[in-house]
């Protein structure tokens, strides 16, 4: 895989160079309200304009169907870039039309432009080869060169992330090789004990990793909304907490698989619960409960881990050697149910493990709960592409950016 500096080697003056980042940030109106994946890819932009290219960055930003919808623009994310990049970034109003072509046209050499959000474009996500490979030559007659630089996409088989690489000399930008050799460390080069914690709201989203982590790890502790399902699977009564009926076979079966390989497997001992959705701030009145994990009442929401599993959790953190965490605790957001996030950190933090943060929540976390990112081993930008990629999937951006 050819990488960022052995084009920087062979020279980018005055060439257009497509760069495909994720900067799918969470927006509240049109503010930014975490700027860790815009900060994330910026050093390749960067180097790439000190180098004299014509930058021309683009990306999807959330879920619009396949049309324009001004919910889902990228100017926010064109103006918070140029400031972390000290230099104007120019803002295209679509990404393939007259703005797209008459702002590229205009680029000087070291000069940065972002095209309006991929995903305004149908053929962008089209399951339908010819439709993806179509916008992927409208996408490449902007440009001479391709890098690669959004993680946070690459298991996608999207055009600008799969197809448009085939159609230009291309590269793995500084954050993509970052990320996999930091999934590297998590796969094949563990350092043990090998600790894997996991959050978040739906067990089915983790199936297929904890799967996959049940012959690697050594200890798996799981809370969140998921853990219920697991509570449930052992007999437990869980109120009115989040559960996945569907999933309790699944969840059975790796309960006794990982009892079978010597496999750690830890669930909270208490949580935290309240009266739950859809409006937690009105029910300061009734205030958080802490109750037990194995009867937790009918009229009650779990909604974080309680303080019991906190130290629980954190003493299986302390002696590792390694440890992946993905997804929340609880709805961290909330003041009430943000302690066993913040314990999860903290203990990441106080233990001399290589520690890698994945997920686009459990970053955010991380940083609404005023965390150094630097205390960290690695805070990734590609909370599903790091999960498919530990599930030992082939992942199709990476695919496509090798020779």
């Amino acid at each position: 895989m050819k990488t960022l500096d052995d084009l920087l080697a062979e020279g980018v003056t005055g060439k257009r160079v497509f760069v495909r980042a994720d900067l799918n940030v969470p927006l509240d109106g049109t503010t930014i309200t975490d700027d860790g994946r815009i900060r994330a890819v910026a050093p390749t932009i960067a180097a790439l304009a000190e180098a004299g290219a014509r930058v021309i960055v683009a990306s999807h930003l959330g879920r619009p169907k396949g049309a324009p919808d001004p919910r889902f623009s990228l100017a926010p994310a064109a103006v918070r870039l140029g400031e972390i990049l000290g230099r104007p970034v120019a803002f295209a109003t679509d990404t393939v039309g007259e703005s797209a072509k008459a702002t590229v046209a205009a680029l000087g050499d070291g000069e940065v432009t972002l095209l309006e959000n991929l995903r305004f474009n149908a053929g962008e996500t089209s399951k339908d080869d010819a439709e993806r490979g179509a916008f992927a030559d409208e996408l490449a007659a902007l440009a001479e060169l391709y890098v690669g630089d959004g993680f946070g996409a690459v298991h996608r088989k999207h055009a600008s992330v799969y197809d448009l690489p085939a159609r230009l000399p291309h590269a793995a930008g500084r954050l993509i090789a970052t990320e996999v050799g930091v999934l590297k460390q998590l796969t094949d080069e563990v350092k043990r004990p090998y600790v894997v914690v996991l959050g978040g709201s739906k067990v089915s989203d983790k199936l297929a990793v904890i799967d996959n982590l049940l012959t690697k790890a050594d200890r798996i502790l799981v809370g969140g909304g998921m853990v219920f399902t697991f509570l449930r699977a052992q007999g437990h009564e869980v109120g009115g907490s989040l559960l996945q009926e569907d999933q309790l076979p699944a969840v059975t079966e790796y309960l006794s698989r990982a009892k079978e390989l010597g496999v750690e497997f830890v669930l909270p001992v208490d949580v935290v619960a309240g009266p739950g959705f859809p409006d937690l701030k009105a029910q300061a009145d009734t205030g958080p409960q802490t109750v037990s994990a194995q009867n937790i009442p009918a009229d009650l929401m779990g909604l974080d881990i309680g303080p019991e599993s906190r130290e629980l959790f954190a003493s299986r953190i302390a002696d590792a050697g390694t440890v992946f965490w993905n997804g929340p605790m609880g709805v961290f957001e909330h003041p009430d149910y943000a302690e066993g996030t913040r314990a999860i950190a903290q203990a990441l933090v106080d233990s001399p493990a290589f520690s890698v943060v994945g997920g686009g929540d459990s970053a955010a976390a991380v940083r609404l709960l005023g965390f150094d990112e630097n205390a960290f081993g690695h805070i990734s930008t590609g909370g599903g592409a790091s999960l498919e990629y530990l599930e030992g999937k082939t992942l199709p951006g990476l695919a496509a950016l090798e020779d």
